[in-house]
C-alpha cells in the first residue's frame, strides 16, 4: 500500500531570536520539532505549518523562524494565522508567495493525493475569515482534483468544538461547508489555532485540531468547573499518514513538560 507521510506543526508564536513568549522560549521549542522531524520523519514527503508562526508579527521573528527552518532536512510551505504579519512575513520569505486570490495559500499535489494549505487569516481579526478571492480559489482547486482525494490543512478550526475558543472561528462555517461539499472525497481538514488536540466528523467530513508548538489549554468543555488552564505543553506536532482506504493523524510531542503556566504570564 503507497502511502503518502507529512508533519503539520502549528502555532509556534516565535518572537525575535531570545525572546521569551508567554515564559516559554518557543525559539527552542520549534529547534526542538526540527531535531525531532529530522530523527524520526526524515522520509516525510514535507513538513507543513499552519500559522501563527508569530506572536506580534515582528520582522525579527519572521527571521528567527527563516534561520530555524534552515537546518530542516525535508521541504517545508508556510501559511499564516491571526498573530502574523503578511507584510512582515513576505518581506522575509518572499513577495511571490503572497497569491493575489490565495493569499498565503498553496497546493502540494502527489501521486495519490491533493493537499492544500490554505490562509484563512484576515489583517485586524482573531478569528478567521475567507475573503471573496480565496473562496475563488479554494473552489477552484477543489474542482481540478476531483479525481483524487483532498486533505487540507488550515490555522482556524470551522467545525465548533464547543470550547471558548469558539469565539474565534472561521468565519461563515455553512459557506465554507459548501465549498467542501463541492468535492466528493474531502478526507481531513487540519486545523491549529486552538492549541489542544480534537477529532470531530462535521457533516461528514472529518475535522482534526493539534495542539501546537506553544502552550496547551485544557479541554473545558461545557459542564467543567472554573476557567479553561494554559499549560506549558506538550509541545505537539501531527503526523499525517494518507494511504488510498483513509487518512491517519498521530499526534508526537515534541516537549513534554506539562505544567500549568502562571496567569500573570497573559498580561499584556
Amino acid at each position: 500500500m503507497s502511502m503518502l507521510k507529512f508533519v503539520v506543526l502549528s502555532d509556534l508564536h516565535l518572537g525575535p531570536e531570545g525572546a521569551a513568549v508567554n515564559g516559554l522560549d518557543t525559539g527552542v521549542r520549534l529547534s526542538e520539532a526540527v531535531t525531532a522531524i529530522n530523527r524520526d520523519h526524515a522520509d516525510a514527503a514535507f513538513v507543513l505549518i499552519a500559522g501563527d508562526l508569530a506572536d506580534r508579527g515582528e520582522v525579527a521573528a519572521y527571521h528567527n523562524l527563516h534561520a530555524r527552518l534552515a537546518g530542516l532536512s525535508v521541504p517545508v510551505h508556510l501559511t499564516l494565522g491571526n498573530h502574523d504579519d503578511r507584510a512582515a512575513f513576505v518581506s522575509v520569505f518572499g513577495a511571490e508567495l503572497d497569491d493575489p486570490l490565495g493569499r498565503v495559500s498553496r497546493v502540494i499535489d502527489t501521486e495519490s493525493y491533493r493537499v492544500i494549505l490554505l490562509d484563512t487569516s484576515e489583517p485586524g481579526l482573531v478569528g478567521g475569515r475567507l475573503c471573496a478571492g480565496r473562496r475563488e480559489w479554494l473552489a477552484a482547486r477543489l474542482e481540478e482534483a476531483q479525481d483524487r482525494p483532498v486533505i487540507i490543512v488550515q490555522h482556524h478550526h470551522a467545525n465548533p468544538l464547543f470550547l471558548p475558543v469558539d469565539e474565534i472561528i472561521l468565519e461563515d462555517g455553512p459557506g465554507y461547508l459548501e465549498m467542501l461539499k463541492r468535492h466528493s472525497d474531502v478526507r481531513q481538514v487540519i486545523a491549529g489555532h486552538v492549541h489542544l488536540p480534537s477529532a470531530a466528523v462535521w457533516h461528514g467530513i472529518p475535522m482534526t485540531t493539534l495542539a501546537g508548538s506553544h502552550y496547551s489549554v485544557s479541554p473545558h468543555v461545557p459542564g467543567v468547573p472554573g476557567s479553561q488552564r494554559q499549560l506549558e505543553g506538550p509541545a505537539q506536532m501531527a503526523v499525517v499518514l494518507a494511504h488510498s482506504e483513509g487518512v491517519t493523524v498521530h499526534f508526537q510531542d515534541h516537549s513534554e513538560r506539562h505544567l500549568t503556566l502562571a496567569p500573570g504570564l497573559f498580561d499584556h
